[in-house]
């Protein structure tokens, strides 16, 4: 699944770094802390891995 805004994108980045070990999960705020428990590292980082210059800020 593809990020659909910026935001997105970044929270997934957070949470792949906590799911592999880079970042403490009692770091991780709001959706990547949710996103770290309810998603699989690979969908992580096919999220994390979108282009961001076509996305917007924030999902309208």
């Amino acid at each position: 699944m593809k990020a659909k805004s910026k935001a997105q994108q970044k929270a997934a980045g957070a949470a792949l770094s906590a799911k592999r070990g880079e970042t403490p999960k009692k770091d991780l705020k709001g959706a990547s802390k949710e996103m770290v428990d309810s998603m699989s590292e690979d969908e992580l980082e096919e999220m994390a891995s979108t282009k961001r210059e076509s996305l917007p800020d924030k999902k309208g």
